[in-house]
């Protein structure tokens, strides 16, 4: 995400032990066992019961088919897109893009209307996935969703000179109604020609638009609840709008997940704020954009984003409209008269993605999700329904699949993870009847003293974590799942508050939230695990569900570094050909009946903070690609060895959202907040001038044609 909205305050004021400790006492149990996890690695994994072709497959290095067919591509500071030789690539739906057919042509002197904006494609694309209309062309056919993560006001009122009030004074009415229609989610139907040319296709009844200002239904635990009352809702079964949408999912049954991140700082309360507001980070000045000081209007369309306290009931107010954002929200992009569901059973907290574990016949579903802020939790959904495969997806077909997803993610069990030094990992339950160790703030015994009902614990989701002892971690963000294994990747992207060696940990004074018993842990000096004074690099973890039920076996994947740090620093051996620094998108690629598979890596190291480390300083943010090995193994280095850059982005951007079609033809992904670019429909051009930046779904293809990456 951009510096703009990129929020690294620690809201965690719990005790809990942090996840860089958990490291730090994991790797020096793993150095006393000669190099790796030796025997312990051999008991702790082999109980996973790996498919018998996967096992065969990947159990030992080198003994997979599958290889990368590329040359790691040179680390680029251009306005360009840079891919492989023998690849190119192409702009597609950038910002702008009209869904219909008679929409206005996109020029850097476009102003536009709420009207106009609701009607194209919102800004800076973040997560996205693809929905087939044919089985039979859904590599050349289908309906793309992808999120609009932000807005960048300079860009969006360039014709203008910039936004009216910005930071002081009531912000224009019209403004503010074109701002919230270039947030959501956006659906479009995309196709490729007989060349390898994609276009959108404008005028699709498919096409549509959810912005922060579309109504939605609440459903779950929290639908109806009292803690969601409003005067637009009095009865808490609906709420208008999503926001801050990062990355996504996807389920069986063939629906889109969005899931709502940095939205805390879009809404204020002036008076005293309740835990959750507190726990989540609420401003108690002016919003981000001043959305609520927008006049006019009606039924409360800007006074909304006011959530202090105005009258006698929360039925006459709005001090209980940003209890409705935080959640996972289910789209079916088939049916475009259908409503988006926000499923609050997965919790509520800055969500940066939900992904659907391995799906098995007759077994519960899995999703997971992580809360992408300093020092917060990675949380896991079971379904209480198990896979009954006549809910599969049935593409092309309109039926109610939002009913189906009722049955699988409105009743469930939500967990948060506990990572423990010896490589296994506990899942909490967060429910009523959880009791927590050592007893709640006032001396309760379980979380439902605590929090009363099931949807007092998804409102204040967090501090029911803080209670439980889940483990603080450095910033979760992507996740991804290897289908065939089952096994769970998940990237951290790095903590900008760790402190040099010899200093001591500080903690912050007070508590904010339920779950904070007086100070919490707000910085930890370097130790084996993380020795760099404030993480600019990260890691990316994995893990394995064991058979033993809510447990878990854990290691790091791959350590982020530059290539010219020491073997303390990079620990995966990184060179130039593949140094990266804050990971963040992710996808497993199967590939084939083996169960091998590409990890596709791509990274956000802040550039548009400034170049101010050394990754930052040797290339523009970039796509990655490894075959992973065996879990157990432990050796991050070969991995980092096998690592190679398959891209980079223009200057300024991130690199995020990422798919391929189905044969693998194709590979998408997303370029945000780019500082100048595109220059045109090649997105390997960069512009001889300056142009009005525009995020846009870039599509990489070989130039003959054939699978990517191999």
């Amino acid at each position: 995400m951009s510096a703009e909205i990129e929020n690294h305050d620690n809201h965690n004021h719990s005790r809990n032990t942090p996840f860089s400790t958990i490291l730090e006492r994991h790797i020096s149990r793993r150095r006393v066992m000669q190099g790796g996890l030796g025997v312990a690695a051999a008991t702790l994994f082999a109980g996973f019961g790996l498919p018998g072709a996967v096992r065969a497959a990947t159990a030992a290095a080198g003994e997979g088919s599958l290889r990368l067919g590329f040359d790691s591509v040179p680390g680029s500071l251009t306005d360009a897109v840079v891919v492989p030789p023998g690849y190119r690539a192409q702009v597609l739906a950038p910002w702008g893009t009209p869904l219909d057919a008679d929409g206005p042509r996109w020029s850097d002197e476009l102003a536009l209307t709420p009207e106009l904006q609701a009607r194209a494609l919102g800004m800076h694309h973040d997560g996205m996935y693809h929905f087939p209309l044919d089985p039979a062309q859904a590599s050349r056919d289908f309906l793309l969703v992808l999120n609009h993560e932000y807005i960048d006001q300079q860009a969006l009122w360039a014709p203008s000179g910039g936004p009216a009030h910005a930071d002081e004074g009531a912000r224009p009415a019209d403004e503010v109604r074109t701002e919230i229609n270039a947030h959501g989610v956006c659906v479009v139907r995309v196709r490729r020609d007989d060349s390898g040319h994609w276009t959108v296709v404008a005028g699709d009844p498919h096409n549509r638009r959810f912005t922060s200002a579309t109504p939605m239904e609440l459903a779950g635990p929290v639908r109806g609840s009292d803690r969601v009352h409003t005067a637009w809702s009095p009865d808490g079964t609906r709420v208008r709008g999503t926001n801050n949408n990062c990355a996504c999912g996807y389920t069986p049954w063939g629906t889109y997940l969005s899931c709502e991140e940095n939205w805390p700082e879009v809404f204020i309360n002036r008076g005293t704020q309740t835990p959750d507001q507190q726990r989540l980070g609420m401003p108690a000045g002016r919003g981000r954009y001043g959305w609520e000081t927008a006049r006019g209007g009606s039924e409360g369309e800007f006074a909304r984003f006011d959530n202090t306290p105005r009258a006698a009931s929360a039925r006459e107010d709005y001090r209980n409209e940003a209890r409705a954002f935080g959640y996972v929200v289910e789209i079916d992009p088939y049916d475009s008269e259908s409503s988006a569901f926000k499923r609050t059973a997965l919790g509520r907290f800055r969500h940066e993605g939900c992904w659907p574990g391995r799906v098995v016949e007759g077994e519960p579903l899995t999703f997971y999700t992580g809360h992408d802020a300093r020092n917060e939790y990675i949380y896991k959904f079971v379904s209480d329904k198990r896979w009954d495969p006549r809910d599969a997806n049935r593409p092309g077909e309109r039926y109610d699949r939002q009913a189906i997803g009722a049955r699988y993610l409105d009743e469930g069990t939500l967990y948060a993870a506990r990572f423990n030094a010896d490589g296994s990992g506990d899942w909490l339950a967060l429910t009523p009847e959880s009791e927590i160790p050592g007893g709640g703030p006032a001396g309760e015994r379980t979380l439902g003293e605590v929090f009363g009902d099931q949807a007092g614990i998804i409102i204040n989701t967090c501090d029911a974590a803080d209670l439980m002892g889940a483990t603080p971690m450095d910033r979760p963000e992507w996740g991804t799942v290897d289908p065939g294994s089952g096994e769970v990747y998940m990237s951290l992207t790095n903590n900008s508050d760790r402190t040099a060696e010899g200093t001591e940990p500080t903690f912050t004074d007070g508590a904010a939230g339920i779950g904070a018993l007086g100070a919490g842990f707000d910085t930890a000096p370097v130790n084996a695990a993380n020795p760099r004074p404030d993480n600019d690099f990260g890691q990316v973890m994995r893990w394995r569900e064991e058979d033993e039920p809510h447990r878990f076996a854990w290691e790091v994947f791959l350590f982020g570094a530059p290539a010219g740090a020491d073997d303390d620093i990079n620990r995966s051996g990184l060179t130039e050909a593949s140094e990266f620094a804050s990971p963040d998108g992710l996808w497993f690629d199967q590939r084939g009946e083996s169960g091998e598979g590409i990890l596709w890596i791509e990274t956000d190291n802040g550039i548009d903070k400034g170049r101010d480390n050394a990754v930052a300083r040797a290339t523009n943010d970039q796509v990655l690609a490894v075959v992973p090995e065996a879990m157990g193994r432990g050796d991050t280095r070969r991995t980092g060895q096998q690592l190679r850059r398959f891209a980079v982005g223009p200057n300024a951007c991130e690199v995020t959202g990422i798919f391929a079609t189905p044969d693998r033809s194709a590979l998408f992904i997303n370029i945000q907040h780019p500082g100048n670019w595109p220059a045109g429909d090649d997105a390997t051009r960069a512009s001889e001038g300056q142009v009005r930046p525009r995020a846009a779904t870039v599509v990489i293809q070989k130039e003959g044609g054939g699978a990517i990456g191999v």
